[in-house]
């Protein structure tokens, strides 16, 4: 067996959306190819929320090794407030020390023959380039989607050690990996000077055995022994960025259509799922008088979460035009579970192209309220008549995370 050392934040048991799922699912299916994984993350303390429910998924050949790491808001604050360089590149600084020495000892022992490391945390690369330069290893930068942007971060000191960090990931990395060909085309056009086949695309995936396993789950049975027959639900699943993924025009659509009668009281059923901004939403929901259609709704453990999207009679995406080079990583887990997906996204953007990919239609401007009025009019009655379109079988096979690891598998052997 080879050996790749993997370098990621997140990971079990830390309590998070669908970015979790990349690296422990490479890591299972990566033993399919004739490679194991040795996991360098996070001491449990350095995560907000935690759960168990995914620890058994670890399989028992990766070696995981937790190193010293803190979360300078909750750990090294004083009344709430610490220094600003405490927290640069981000909140998880303090990983970078441990997570080199701890790697160091990883290269000594297992002999990797690849350094990967994963963002959105920017440290998981820093700790990467280290090793990377320290032991002349090839190193795989799975950047996922784009570290910086003209506004992001906004924070102008972050934002500095941000554009050096990915700097110097671009220059000395093997391979800079992306989820969309829009990051591609934007960090191509960004590195002129870096040649083209540094660049790899390996998009985010379902699993289908957490499929499976939520189809015979007693979550599953409760959620279909609960649901309300009467009227139609509707789901989102997941962080509802206030401005990426901003809700405003399709709350006033939704208050437009109460008006018009086309929804009633008892019809619809509109569930947030960890939104990660409750209480700005909240304002919004009871501004437009949908107390009785939209409902915020805490994170639930990832197989319940899938039980719920298996149940709905609607799956919903928000995802703002800044945002066309991004694909939100459950849209796969939507696709999978074969529900009808209504997303609220711009037509040109990366994510309503795998959207269109499958023949689902349903795409509409976030901030254009008129045409979601149109559009979720006909969506529901499409609804009610069990006649709305699905993801076809072959289509779905595609996404899944067997298959993304086989495109892992064949870059690391073409190192």
């Amino acid at each position: 067996m080879k050996h790749i050392l993997m370098i990621a934040y997140h990971f079990p048991p830390v309590r998070v959306s669908s970015g979790i799922q990349r690296t422990l699912k490479f890591c299972r299916y990566l033993l399919d190819h004739g490679w194991t994984a040795q996991i360098l993350t996070v001491q449990p303390r350095a995560y907000e929320q935690v759960s168990d429910g995914q620890m058994q998924e670890i399989p028992p050949e990766v070696f995981v090794t937790r190193a010293f790491a803190l979360d300078t808001s909750r750990h090294l604050a004083i009344k709430g407030r610490y220094v600003g360089w405490m927290a640069l590149p981000d909140r998880w600084v303090s990983w970078c020390f441990g997570g080199v020495l701890s790697g160091l000892a990883m290269v000594m022992k297992h002999k990797p023959k690849v350094i990967w490391s994963t963002y959105p945390i920017a440290t998981a690369h820093l700790i990467g380039l280290i090793l990377h330069r320290l032991t002349g290893l090839p190193w795989v930068a799975d950047f996922r989607d784009s570290m910086t942007e003209d506004d992001y971060p906004a924070n102008p000191k972050q934002k500095k050690v941000y554009q050096w960090i990915e700097q110097q990931t671009v220059k000395h990395c093997t391979n800079a990996v992306f989820t969309t060909p829009g990051a591609i085309r934007m960090y191509a056009a960004r590195y002129p000077e870096i040649p083209e086949n540094r660049w790899a695309l390996i998009p985010n995936g379902y699993d289908e055995e957490n499929f499976a396993q939520a189809e015979q789950s007693e979550s599953y049975r409760i959620a279909l022994t609960n649901k309300d027959k009467n009227r139609i639900v509707l789901l989102h699943s997941g962080v509802l960025y206030p401005s990426e993924r901003d809700p405003t025009q399709f709350f006033q659509a939704l208050a437009e259509l109460l008006k018009a009668g086309v929804i009633v009281p008892g019809g619809l059923k509109i569930v947030l799922r960890a939104t990660g901004h409750d209480d700005l939403h909240r304002q919004l929901i009871e501004q437009h008088g949908l107390q009785e259609f939209v409902f915020l709704e805490p994170g639930v453990a990832y197989q319940e979460a899938l039980a719920e999207m298996l149940v709905a009679d609607g799956l919903l995406i928000f995802q703002a035009a800044n945002c066309n080079h991004q694909i939100p990583a459950k849209i796969y887990e939507y696709l999978r579970a074969r529900r009808p997906i209504f997303a609220l996204t711009d037509p040109k953007g990366d994510t309503a192209g795998v959207l269109l990919e499958a023949k689902i239609p349903y795409v509409v401007p976030l901030d254009d309220r008129d045409a979601i009025i149109k559009e979720l009019t006909g969506f529901l009655e499409l609804l009610k008549s069990n006649q709305a379109l699905i993801a076809g079988i072959d289509n779905v096979k595609r996404h899944s995370r067997e298959a993304r690891t086989q495109l892992l598998v064949d870059l690391l052997d073409a190192i």
